[in-house]
């Protein structure tokens, strides 16, 4: 359980965000500081925070400028919060928002705090593109030189390569490989099928577009720079449009643009407090957050799949909460690529992978297929990498509020660097 939250109950009080965009798209001139604070300010007008000193703000982005350094903090300033209130932030890859979440619920569970905001952003159309450090160390040497001659000198030495720019690219260090290269091979070793990831994306574009039109998302996300929805749902697409797509990270691969995630733009935040504290205010409770966990595996020796984190940190979990995967009336689990759900699912599953990898005496077991990702998942919505786990969290506690036969929902997100981050939501 949370930290102390047999004392404190962390309750989700409700989430904004701005629409998910595809990069280079509604959002192209925007930065992360612009969308997070778009966010916080949609959080901030619909709970009725104006001036009020909040106990903390954690949140991030992934892909950041060096002018960033102090991204939340400025966001807070800009937000129209109580400028005393602090701001941290944080990286976690994908899972930095669903981490802030959960930061800043176990603090509230201390009784640290009373109240607390959590979020995330991320651009790709404003990412950062940097020379190349021998251009960098051009500049320094020129910089600490003493004498005149001494701050000259060094740009005798610059040549035309120091002006071609690095590119951001998401590359794992240790491996050189991409994320979706990582995913080919875990498609591969688990004997996941192009058409089992089609099916996936294909129902994610199906139910994202359908709680669009009934009105779900329409508390849920603000309008910003013209822009009233998640522009990537395609509600006219098909399975066989789908399989017409050409294979995205390897010629005989079976990820395609139409089966992985976007690259996007957007931000997210999530309102978190005591009930104490939502009480005097008469906002509205709608879900408790009680337990989360993170993991990682050993991706860089190649013995795991860079994504397959959450196979771990979700019994592990389990066996904090005393559950089982089936105690669940919502799954949750991040779309970073359709095949990994199936890899986490498909591990799941398997007797040998719970024993021998896990350590369990059984497989967990299958979950209820018509349970997952029921308003869409981030294939269809898109994956603002730091933005999406305060998607989720918001998306789930609405859920749980509305179904009055629902307990609980389990939330699980996959993360660059070999990591993961679980969650769960109770009523």
């Amino acid at each position: 359980m949370l930290v102390g939250s047999v004392v404190k109950r962390v309750a989700i009080v409700g989430g904004v965000r701005i629409p998910f965009a595809r990069a280079y798209s509604a959002y192209a001139t925007a930065s992360n500081q612009d969308m997070l604070t778009a966010a916080f300010r949609a959080v901030v007008e619909r709970f009725r925070l104006q001036g009020e000193r909040l106990g903390d703000v954690a949140a991030g982005a992934v892909i950041k400028h060096s002018r960033d350094y102090s991204l939340v903090r400025e966001c807070v300033l800009s937000s129209g919060l109580d400028p005393h209130t602090p701001g941290l932030d944080m990286q976690r890859a994908c899972g930095t928002s669903l981490e802030a979440a959960i930061d800043i619920g176990n603090k509230i569970a201390l009784g640290q705090i009373e109240v607390g905001l959590a979020g995330g952003t991320d651009s790709i159309s404003d990412a950062p593109i940097v020379y190349p450090r021998s251009y960098q160390q051009l500049l320094l040497a020129s910089y600490r030189g003493r004498s005149a001659w001494q701050r000259v000198a060094p740009w005798f030495g610059l040549r035309p390569k120091h002006f071609k720019p690095v590119l951001p690219a998401v590359v794992e260090p240790r491996t050189g490989l991409s994320m979706g290269q990582s995913t080919e091979l875990m498609a591969q070793q688990w004997h996941i099928a192009r058409a089992e990831q089609d099916q996936l994306a294909y129902d994610s574009h199906l139910k994202a577009a359908s709680a669009w039109r009934t009105g779900f998302y329409d508390d849920l996300v603000v309008p910003y720079l013209g822009l009233k929805t998640d522009n990537n749902v395609r509600a006219d697409t098909t399975l066989e449009k789908l399989a017409h797509l050409r294979a995205s990270f390897a010629s005989d691969g079976t990820l395609t643009a139409g089966n992985s995630t976007p690259l996007t733009d957007g931000a997210s935040a999530v309102l978190l407090a005591t009930p104490e504290w939502a009480a005097k205010r008469g906002l509205p409770v709608l879900a408790y957050l009680t337990y989360g966990k993170a993991w990682a595996v050993d991706f860089a020796s190649g013995k795991e799949g860079l994504l397959m984190a959450p196979t771990y940190a979700v019994p592990a979990m389990l066996r904090d909460a005393g559950l089982t995967l089936q105690d669940f009336d919502y799954y949750e689990i991040h779309e970073a690529f359709a095949a990994q759900v199936l890899c986490t699912l498909k591990a799941w599953e398997s007797a040998d992978y719970c024993r021998d990898v896990l350590g369990l005496p059984a497989a967990l077991g299958s979950i209820d297929r018509a349970k997952l990702n029921v308003k869409g998942g981030s294939v269809a919505l898109g994956h603002p990498f730091a933005a999406t786990g305060t998607r989720i969290v918001a998306t789930l506690a609405k859920l749980l509020a509305g179904d009055a036969r629902a307990t609980r929902g389990l939330i699980s997100v996959c993360t660059a660097g070999g990591m993961g981050v679980s969650a769960i939501l109770e009523r």
